[in-house]
């Protein structure tokens, strides 16, 4: 589990005193058990490494936000320490597929759905979604989905 994982690579970072590192690691595990404490008063049954992967998602997009605006303003001592944070956090995301995956991907449940036209681009992404999950980008697929239907 990428729980388990996190747990471990937080302390092996400790006994190793690389403390940008720990600090990263903490900060991860700290929104997993924010994200744990939301879904206690949902219904929703969230699997753990669906929750871990999301929470993973969301902080490194949220990382890639702040490069751009810290790359943007000039401060290239905050962007690195947030390109440091992102290489910690992309170590346990799951592999992304890349653009002619996707593109096979999106294909194969066109056809499993007979999905022809915008209206569908709905149905196709939910389907992608349950499907393949957290190895998707839905910001590149949504594009990729309706350029495909359209």
């Amino acid at each position: 589990m990428i729980r388990d994982d996190i747990k471990q690579a937080t302390v092996q970072a400790m006994k190793a005193g690389d403390k940008p590192r720990t600090a990263t690691l903490r900060q991860v595990s700290a929104k997993i058990k924010d994200r744990d404490i939301e879904l206690r008063t949902s219904d929703k049954d969230v699997p753990d490494d669906e929750l871990v992967t999301g929470v993973l998602q969301k902080m490194a997009k949220q990382r890639r936000e702040s490069i751009q605006m810290y790359d943007d303003g000039g401060r290239a001592e905050l962007a690195d320490q947030e390109r440091a944070e992102l290489a910690v956090i992309e170590e346990f995301l799951p592999r992304t597929m890349d653009e002619a995956e996707t593109r096979a991907a999106i294909d194969a449940v066109k056809a499993d759905l007979g999905a022809s036209s915008v209206k569908d681009m709905g149905r196709v992404i939910a389907e992608l979604k349950s499907r393949h999950g957290a190895s998707l980008d839905m910001g590149r697929t949504s594009g990729l989905v309706k350029e495909s239907l359209a």
